[in-house]
């Protein structure tokens, strides 16, 4: 069985599990008492690098970084993710750190609160603001949803070192084709139901979007109310929630391998951020959202109030894929074998924020 590091940020600390030939030991916390919103593992050079994000009520929020697996951390003497002057703010946290694909070698981009996009050409020791979309011309009319205004995901294109793809909470998904020089928005057809006008250019409350592993220009989108899919890159949005017990929730990931192939956690409702029908499952699609399979084996069966947000689920990089998923009661659940089964890895953990996880070896 392939070796598997597994990272899960919880409100108070880090966790780190590893997998190895078959069995799982965790550690921590690092970071203690901190939340760690966001996490990244980079593969790209000799030896993964860990990026964290961490925030500290005393301290406040900065990014590390560790090329030993978590046994020591580098903190940079400066602040690696900082507002610069003019914009007259301040950094509240680090939602996403993405590491760039091979197209773009020691990219990584980080996603703050206030919305903004940060770069960086050192492996995420230093980033500098991506100015163009800080001053986009829709930006005074984005207004802070119930969680802030958060950019939460950052997807990059291993065809094209230019183009980045963004979304942003409460204000939805933007794209550029040009480094960050320019910005559009690529909201059509995904629905705004809180908004006078449902359908508007900008404005949606996007919630997480993950990429298809097979087809690039194939994107999958779980939004505040509806599950939708792109085949062009964004440009258009189709509704693939029939089929699911609620199209609200937080979480999509995609298959890192198979074609057509996501995973979503449904929640009740935005009034009751709870599991749909108050039962612990995630959904998976094999034939792009034209269907969906409730996947439960090895879950808990009973009535279950376990939320899972939108970093906290996700997969590896192994064969058959490894699905992960933390949720709010500070349980870790994992699945070798694509979804089709599953066992509790942790539990009474802090309220898990985000989990990521790739394989090592083995």
């Amino acid at each position: 069985m392939t070796d598997v590091l597994l990272t899960v940020g919880t409100r108070k600390g880090l966790f780190i599990g590893r997998r190895h030939e078959g069995a799982w030991r965790f550690d921590g916390p690092h970071f203690n008492a901190q939340a760690i919103y966001s996490i990244a593992i980079d593969t790209r050079g000799k030896a993964p690098r860990l990026l964290v994000g961490g925030d500290s009520a005393h301290w406040g929020p900065s990014v590390f970084h560790s090329d030993d697996l978590g046994a020591t951390w580098i903190e940079p003497r400066q602040p690696a993710v900082k507002f610069p002057e003019f914009t007259g703010t301040s950094l509240e946290r680090v939602w996403q750190l993405h590491p760039a694909g091979p197209e773009a070698p020691d990219v990584v981009y980080a996603g703050t609160e206030p919305a903004a996009l940060f770069r960086s050409r050192d492996s995420g020791e230093s980033f500098e603001l991506v100015r163009p979309l800080w001053e986009h011309p829709t930006r005074s009319k984005w207004v802070p949803g119930g969680g802030g205004e958060g950019l939460h995901t950052v997807l990059t294109d291993e065809r094209d070192a230019q183009a980045v793809t963004v979304a942003v909470s409460t204000a939805g998904v933007f794209r550029t084709a040009d480094g960050g020089e320019s910005w559009t928005p690529a909201n059509k057809g995904v629905s705004a139901v809180f908004l006078p006008d449902p359908n508007p250019e900008f404005g949606q409350c996007v919630h997480k979007v993950s990429r298809d592993a097979v087809d690039p220009d194939r994107l999958y989108l779980q939004n505040h109310w509806g599950v939708f899919r792109s085949d062009d890159a964004g440009s258009n949005w189709t509704d693939i929630g029939e089929g699911l017990p609620s199209d609200f929730g937080f979480a999509v990931a995609a298959h890192p391998h198979r074609a057509d192939t996501a995973y979503v956690f449904p929640i009740n409702a935005d009034a009751d951020r709870v599991p749909a029908e108050h039962r612990c499952r995630v959904f998976r699609t094999r034939d792009a959202g034209n269907s969906w399979e409730p996947l439960s084996a090895g879950l808990p069966e009973g009535a279950h109030y376990g939320t899972v947000l939108r970093d906290a689920l996700c997969t590896d990089d192994a064969d058959p894929a490894g699905v992960y998923f933390g949720n709010r009661n500070g349980e870790v659940y994992a699945s070798a074998d694509d979804g089709d089964s599953w066992q509790q890895l942790i539990s009474h953990l802090p309220d898990v924020l985000c989990v990521r996880a790739a394989a090592t070896g083995g």
